[in-house]
């Protein structure tokens, strides 16, 4: 092992690599943290979505799966969007706000990406513009009676 007293640049790579390595762990770790519905239903804005996510089609997958971009590039701008978005508007006591296009088209291009195996023998995708225009109970089962859609989340 080389002699690190006469090579104080290779503590300082080491200690570089280390703390790097640490900062994207724990990065990684909140980013998987916080895509769950338990961390998304803390807001009261989000908690009838919680609910019916947690009743739907798509349970075992977290929020994000299907409402941010999985690359991770392009996912830690649009949270921070939509985080800061969704936290000003719970202080305000705002309703959840109807979905944006942008949210929208998210959501669409997951759905298609998700489910391209399906997607190979469906005879028309041009039917509707967006999967839930069809599928509408997918979309937090907007569908159902409020009775059916309000228990406990946790």
């Amino acid at each position: 092992m080389p002699n690190t007293e006469k090579r104080p640049w290779l503590k300082i790579f080491l200690g570089g690599v280390i703390i790097g390595a640490f900062l994207v762990i724990v990065s990684a770790y909140a980013m998987i943290c916080t895509d769950q519905r338990n961390f998304c239903s803390v807001c009261h804005i989000m908690s009838e979505a919680a609910v019916t996510h947690k009743l739907g089609t798509h349970a075992d997958r977290s929020c994000n799966d299907c409402h941010a971009p999985h690359n991770w590039l392009a996912k830690i701008p649009f949270k921070a969007k939509a985080g800061i978005e969704d936290f000003l508007g719970n202080m305000a006591g705002n309703d959840v706000t109807p979905p944006t296009m942008t949210t929208r088209d998210m959501v669409n291009a997951n759905c298609i990406a998700c489910h391209a195996q399906v997607n190979a023998n469906v005879f028309s995708m041009t039917a509707k513009p967006y999967c839930v225009d069809c599928h509408r109970n997918i979309a937090h089962m907007r569908h159902q009676p409020i009775a059916k859609r309000i228990v406990s989340y946790e």
